[in-house]
């Protein structure tokens, strides 16, 4: 990266997008993440070792009932959960090697912000994707997990099946990671923001079909 790449990081208008949104968005998971383990999780979280491999799971009390809130009921209701994969599970008990990739994405989400131009709404997205990534590495550096709690289509099942349409239980970082890659998806079909732009030339980038 060139010394006048990083001119992003001297740019008031561009740290705010970028800044203010990874903030915003970091303080939401993270304080959603305490006030739903302290409400839905009172009797805190266990090192299961009756299980191979070890496992993490919140305890549910002396009569093993988890605490639901239902919110709307069959839509959305909230449960503690703890996972020590990445999204959607995958990968469980690899911690080190997501804190590793968390790392990785970091170093590039600070790359395109930096290369971002004057791409306002592209920058906000990349605060998004930050805060997302820092959220959940927070949590596995501290816990050796990652704590959910919102669980989405609670009980509903595909049709002639018993199957869950949705069984993840997902935070606010999910989110975050999840609308962000989507459009930044959605940025690059219409033009990916170049760094030409930062010398007022018109970006020519070809759409990724």
């Amino acid at each position: 990266m060139s010394r006048s790449d990083l001119g992003n990081f001297r740019s008031a208008p561009a740290l705010l997008a970028f800044g203010m949104t990874f903030i915003l968005g970091l303080g939401a998971d993270l304080w959603t993440k305490e006030l739903a383990f302290q409400q839905l999780a009172p009797y805190g979280v266990i090192h299961n070792t009756s299980v191979t491999p070890s496992r993490h799971q919140v305890d549910h009390g002396p009569n093993n009932n988890p605490i639901i809130v239902p919110v709307a009921e069959g839509w959305l209701h909230f449960m503690a959960m703890v996972n020590e994969g990445a999204v959607f599970g995958i990968g469980q008990g690899q911690r080190w090697l997501f804190v590793t990739v968390s790392v990785l994405a970091i170093g590039f989400i600070s790359y395109l912000f930096a290369t971002s131009g004057n791409h306002r709404f592209y920058q906000f997205v990349l605060g998004m994707l930050l805060a997302g990534v820092i959220g959940n590495m927070y949590d596995r550096i501290t816990f050796g997990y990652v704590r959910d709690m919102i669980y989405a289509l609670p009980g509903r099942t595909w049709p002639g099946t018993s199957r869950e349409i949705f069984p993840w239980i997902f935070n606010v970082a999910d989110m975050l990671l999840c609308v962000g890659v989507g459009l930044i998806f959605v940025y690059t079909l219409r033009g990916a923001p170049s760094t030409r732009d930062r010398k007022g030339e018109e970006a020519k980038v070809e759409s990724a079909a």
